[in-house]
């Protein structure tokens, strides 16, 4: 019998950067390691650490259980303190996630936005202007 397949979590804005690399170590033969960071745990941290909520206040805010969100932010403070001990880069993508609401990225500056107004359509990037960019996911 198979485990029961993960929900969707509710992320209410994608990470602004893609990763972490470490510097000034010393340098190891062969390609460094890596660990991924799921964008679900890069939110939990978020609200618990940088936005100072409890552990029931994220749980909402991430559309899950208390219990569920204890053990993200367990495994997502695991894999940052790997990372810091040994020197691993750290790579945030991936997990089931869902934005509250229609992201993009656009391809000609980079930058991501959103569309709080669903009833517009997007025709422009927010930042420079540009008509090339795409769904963040």
């Amino acid at each position: 019998m198979s485990p029961r397949p993960a929900r969707l979590r509710k992320i209410s804005n994608p990470p602004s950067v893609s990763g972490f690399r470490p510097y000034g170590g010393k340098a190891r033969k062969g390609k460094p390691e890596a660990l991924f960071l799921h964008i679900e745990e890069f939110e939990a941290l978020r609200l618990c650490d940088h936005e100072q909520l409890n552990h029931q206040q994220a749980a909402e805010a991430m559309a899950v259980s208390r219990p569920t969100l204890t053990r993200i932010y367990a495994r997502a403070r695991s894999k940052v303190a790997e990372a810091f001990v040994f020197g691993k880069q750290i790579i945030i993508e991936g997990g089931k996630v869902y934005f509250d609401s229609e992201w993009y990225s656009c391809r000609t500056c980079g930058c991501s936005f959103n569309n709080p107004h669903r009833q517009e359509h997007v025709e422009r990037c927010a930042l420079c202007g540009s008509k090339d960019f795409t769904n963040y996911m």
